[in-house]
């Protein structure tokens, strides 16, 4: 019989660059290990609600449920029970916070949060923490120096900090030029991660990037995660079965699409916003939406419990 799912409501609670953490009580399960704040959601609660009052009793913290906004929502079974953390921030709250049940509290800087000290299923709180709202893609060029010209002008312009180099034109050997141009510290692209695209041997060739996006033709041949864990590993994906095998495979985040029509694949059928949702609630990893979305549509994708938007046509130029 399966174990009962357990409707768990998750608070990332944001203050001046920092978030609250706890440390769980030893006689809890996953005692000793840190967590956000939450609790469960009880029959006929809201899950904004239910944070409020959670986080009221549990540290004092005055929020606002209206100022809740949906961050990720996870499925985890731990083999003696499974959660689902739906997981909500906000960057408003009242008052200093204190451990009311006993629990340590602190705030923490997301980039210091390390993964082993919270439980399995937090490790995609932490990648969303650290993850920004937009991944931009490169989109067409006609040679290395043109693809540099390109980025150089549009990403300063549109602000983004987490790019993937992706140029199918370019041969093997352009390709590498254009990635050695660009990752080549300047002002303009101070703060950025690149993201390479391909299999693991480029990693090796660049081992200051950010990390490696497979497209599922690669990712498809790996059965155990295929890169050091100090890079992001992403993965392309279209279907549930893809979901289920860049989980497999240990994928930091995903794409998914294409959400909806869209000029660079004219003859793939759009999966349309409400089965996006219904994937999203059903993939315990980051997922950026994909195909056909622009600027406008990123409130909208991240309602459906995704991160952000991914794209080329909303910022190249």
């Amino acid at each position: 019989m399966s174990a009962t799912m357990i409707h768990v409501a998750v608070g990332v609670i944001r203050r001046n660059g920092r978030v609250l953490i706890a440390r769980r009580p030893d006689h809890l399960h996953q005692g000793g290990l840190l967590e956000f704040p939450g609790g469960k959601v009880e029959p006929g609660e809201s899950v904004q609600a239910a944070l409020v009052r959670e986080i009221r009793e549990e540290t004092g913290l005055g929020i606002v449920g209206s100022e809740l906004r949906p961050l990720i929502g996870i499925r985890h079974d731990y083999g003696d029970k499974c959660v689902f953390l739906d997981v909500w921030e906000t960057f408003i709250s009242e008052g200093e916070p204190e451990g009311r049940e006993g629990q340590l509290v602190e705030w923490r800087e997301p980039s210091k949060l390390v993964d082993r000290d919270f439980p399995a299923a937090n490790r995609p709180i932490i990648r969303a923490l650290n993850l920004p709202r937009r991944y931009a893609i490169t989109g067409k060029a006609h040679s290395p120096a043109d693809y540099l010209k390109v980025l150089k002008k549009s990403l300063p312009v549109s602000g983004d900090r987490l790019c993937l180099l992706r140029a199918p034109e370019l041969s093997h050997e352009q390709y590498q030029q254009f990635v050695a141009e660009s990752v080549r510290p300047d002002d303009w692209n101070r703060g950025v991660q690149w993201m390479l695209h391909g299999d693991e041997s480029w990693l090796q060739a660049f081992p200051d990037s950010a990390g490696l996006h497979m497209p599922w033709r690669e990712a498809q041949k790996h059965r155990a995660r295929p890169v050091d864990d100090r890079y992001l590993l992403a993965v392309s994906c279209h279907n549930e079965q893809e979901i289920r095998h860049a989980i497999r495979i240990g994928a930091d985040f995903i794409t998914l699409g294409p959400v909806k029509s869209t000029d660079s694949h004219p003859d793939t059928e759009p999966m349309g916003p409400e089965t996006f949702r219904q994937m999203v609630a059903g993939a315990p990893v980051v997922v950026f939406g994909l195909g056909g979305l622009g600027a406008e549509d990123q409130n909208e994708i991240v309602a459906c419990g995704a991160q952000g938007i991914a794209g080329i046509s909303y910022w190249w130029r």
